[in-house]
Parts: C-alpha cells; structure tokens; sequence
C-alpha cells in the first residue's frame, strides 16, 4: 500500500509548525509509528503534513522544583524508558514504557504522539490517566492545560481542535511511600496489549491511604476505578480486600468484542492484572521486594 498524496513542511519552529496547522486537513508527523500505516492504508488523507522531528523545544525531559516531571511531546519512548530520572521519580511510567512494541519502534515513537492517536490499548494514555498528568496544549492563539481524561473522546480519537498541538506532559510528584504495579497482557511480546492494570499504592502506618487504579482494555480508553481504590483504602490489601477489588473491576468495566478478545476473556483478564499490579503495588510501598 502507497498513502494518498500530501504536501510535506518540515517545520523549524513552533511557530512555525503551529501556522501550518491552519492549512485545511493538516496531520503532524513526529515518530510516524501510526500515522504512517493509517496513511497506507488510506485511513486518512492529509493535505499536509507537518513534520516536527526538528522541534528541539519539544524533546525534553525534566524534573519539576515539587519533585515531578515535565516531558516535551516529542520526547521518545526509550527516553523515557532508559532514564534515571524517570525510574527515580515515577518508576511506573518507565515499566510501563517497556511494553510499548519493539525497540524499533520506541525509539521512533513519542509519548505526544501516543497520548494524541489515544489507541485503548496504548501504554501512554493508562499511565497519564493513572498519573493524573496535565497536558499542555498549543495553537497560534494561545495555550491550555487540561486533565489526562480531557484528551481522549474515544477510541483513536481526541479532543484537540485542528488548529491545536499537544507539546508537553507534566507529572506531580508522588508520595515517598508511594508503591506501584504495572502488568500487561498481550499474546505475544511487542503486540498490542490485549488488556493492562497499573496501580499506584500509598501507605501510612502499616495500611493503605490512598490507592490509585488504572485499566485498559475495559472501555473504549483507559479508566479509573474509584470503587475499588476505596475498598482498599485503611486495609493492608488482604486477600478478601483484593478478591473484592476485583470483583468490583469486573463489574464496572466494559470490554469490546473484537478479534483478539471476547469481552468475558477481557473482564478476566483485567481483573487478574488488577490483583497482581495491587499486590505488588502495596509490597513495594511498605518496603518489601514486589
């Protein structure tokens, strides 16, 4: 397959790049890891498309005063999965990363790009959502910030205007005693994941005070459970608080049907990663090897 015919701007500013997205059907290009095939297989049909690879401003990666992180959109992925900072600060984000396709790809790949494409099964959007990250967005008239939930409207689908441009991804700090577990299942390794659980735990005297948990695979983008983090909330994460933790996953997620999964395999499976990502999660955060 050959894509459709486009013009092509390698943009040498933001600016720049900002300008051209004015332009009628106009698609950004940074890793190309999913836009490319959508092209070839004439998903799409851009009359531009604006390359940023040269956009120096948008490849960073940072530790905020607080304790946090801020990462520029066109930061790749095996950035994020190599760094000391990361794997210091907020290690979920890098055990996450390493499930993302194959080496190749993460080192192509950018974590705006995947935020943007917001593929359901997709590694970045479950960790933004589990992070509570806020994403900064741009256009010629001016900059917002919203919520990591505020971006995706679907399945392969966003909520940024045309005009507009996902450019950085900031973090708050977590909790010293802060644990988390991250587990994924996908029927071969660098395919995309069938389902995923990341969890953050935080404990204080001996039990859990706040639990964050996050899953796809069970709608249409990642979610979080709210049910289920406050029944392990003053527990010590027994196994009857974990068997009704995923009990209750279970009963709120939503599987799509679709060739690789029937909904009943992917409400199992969901609820099996949840336990483990919750077990480990809460070893960690009282100081035991997850």
């Amino acid at each position: 397959m050959k894509p459709p015919k486009f013009d092509y701007l390698r943009a040498g500013t933001l600016d720049e790049a900002l300008a051209a997205l004015q332009t009628p059907d106009a698609k950004i290009i940074a890793g190309g890891q999913s836009l490319v095939p959508m092209l070839n297989f004439r998903l799409l049909r851009p009359s531009l498309l604006v390359d940023i690879n040269r956009l120096a401003e948008l490849d960073y990666l940072e530790e905020t005063p607080a304790g946090g992180l801020r990462i520029g959109a066109l930061t790749r992925h095996h950035k994020i999965e190599t760094s000391a900072l990361v794997r210091r600060r907020v290690p979920v984000l890098a055990a996450a990363v390493e499930h993302i396709g194959h080496l190749a790809i993460r080192n192509r790949g950018t974590i705006g790009g995947s935020l943007s494409h917001a593929d359901p099964a997709a590694e970045h959007p479950l960790l933004a959502v589990l992070l509570e990250s806020s994403l900064v967005i741009k256009s010629r008239t001016g900059a917002r910030t919203i919520r990591a939930p505020e971006l995706i409207a679907g399945a392969l689908s966003n909520t940024l205007a045309p005009d507009e441009l996902l450019v950085g991804v900031e973090i708050g700090p977590l909790a010293p005693a802060t644990g988390w577990g991250f587990e994924e299942f996908a029927r071969r390794s660098g395919d995309f994941a069938i389902a995923a659980a990341a969890v953050l735990i935080e404990s204080a005297g001996g039990k859990v005070s706040s639990a964050r948990i996050a899953v796809s695979g069970g709608a249409n983008g990642p979610i979080r459970v709210a049910a289920a983090e406050g029944l392990l909330r003053g527990t010590r994460c027994e196994d009857s608080v974990l068997r009704e933790a995923v009990r209750v996953v279970r009963e709120t997620i939503d599987p799509n049907v679709d060739l690789h999964a029937s909904a009943d395999l992917r409400r199992h499976v969901v609820g099996t990663l949840v336990r483990r990502a919750c077990g480990a999660a809460w070893r960690r955060s009282i100081g035991e090897a997850a």
